[in-house]
């Protein structure tokens, strides 16, 4: 072969092996891009309506697992008459005093600042016909975590639920 043929072959090989190389880097791109949608949170809709009830009172996670719950208002009242919050708490902490502390908390939508630290997370009060979300990781440690609505009296007429880490 003459040497003209030669880097004709070389720079066929050299466009091989770069279009090669374009390929497996697109390859692991898309392979990342599917890892990520694969690790999204899984979403749990919940609704609260004027019967002061979740539809949803029982929900079962992995420890560790991302989560996003979705609270939607499906009742009619007024906010200031039924408003609607979701408040996750932390494992053993005594739902019935947080309530108590809530009905305090009214500049702060029933959600008491002194308390904080016994939330895992919350969704703002709602009116009818809205919707909020928060997402967060379950918790490392099994067991049972309350979730209640903090709107004055809504816990105690049963807006509650419990969210079980296996």
């Amino acid at each position: 072969m003459n040497t003209s043929a030669l880097q004709v072959l070389s720079f066929g090989n050299y466009v091989k092996r770069g279009l090669l190389a374009t390929l497996l880097a697109a390859g692991a791109f898309l392979a990342v891009g599917v890892s990520a949608a694969a690790a999204a949170p899984r979403e749990i809709l919940i609704t609260g309506n004027d019967s002061m009830k979740f539809n949803v009172t029982k929900i079962e996670v992995a420890a560790g697992e991302e989560i996003t719950i979705v609270l939607q208002n499906v009742g009619t009242m007024p906010k200031q008459a039924m408003g609607h919050n979701l408040v996750l708490l932390k494992k053993d902490v005594n739902a019935q005093a947080y309530a108590t502390a809530a009905l305090r908390a009214a500049a702060t939508e029933y959600i008491p600042a002194a308390l904080a630290d016994q939330v895992i997370g919350h969704t703002k009060l709602l009116g009818p016909k809205q919707k909020d979300s928060f997402t967060f990781k379950a918790p490392e440690v099994a067991g049972d975590y309350v979730y209640l609505c903090s709107f004055p009296a809504h816990f105690v007429a049963g807006m509650k639920g419990v969210m079980t880490v296996k």
